[in-house]
């Protein structure tokens, strides 16, 4: 994984603590972010090979952030891990139509963070 960008588009300190320690360490780059509202420019300027993004945010929500990158010219195709602690199939279903890549629901273990991050970078 030496070298691959993941930005992590996050809120809550103790999530993006967890969630770079565990990448960190098994040798991703690990940029984040905590603001719906400025999250596109921060994609634009990481340019990241994955993002996880979390729902709700302030600012902006996940699910409007994730139909901007499916409609983006240069995003579309861009892995995205979606991370809710809202994890009824409603949730899914609109992550689902909006395109995302992987759905997760919190809480979540350190190794199927890691086990999901690997495969979408496949």
């Amino acid at each position: 994984m030496a070298g691959k960008q993941v930005l992590l588009i996050e809120d809550e300190p103790n999530i993006i603590e967890a969630i770079r320690f565990i990448l960190s360490r098994d040798g991703w780059d690990v940029a984040t972010h905590s603001d719906g509202t400025t999250a596109l420019d921060k994609v634009h300027s990481v340019a990241p090979d994955l993002i996880i993004l979390d729902v709700m945010l302030p600012g902006r929500s996940g699910y409007d952030i994730l139909r901007d990158l499916r409609d983006g010219e240069g995003t579309r195709a861009l892995p995205v891990m979606m991370l809710t602690a809202r994890g009824q199939n409603k949730d899914r279903e609109l992550a689902e139509r909006l395109g995302v890549t992987h759905f997760m629901t919190k809480p979540f273990s350190n190794a199927e963070v890691l086990e999901n991050v690997r495969a979408l970078a496949g």
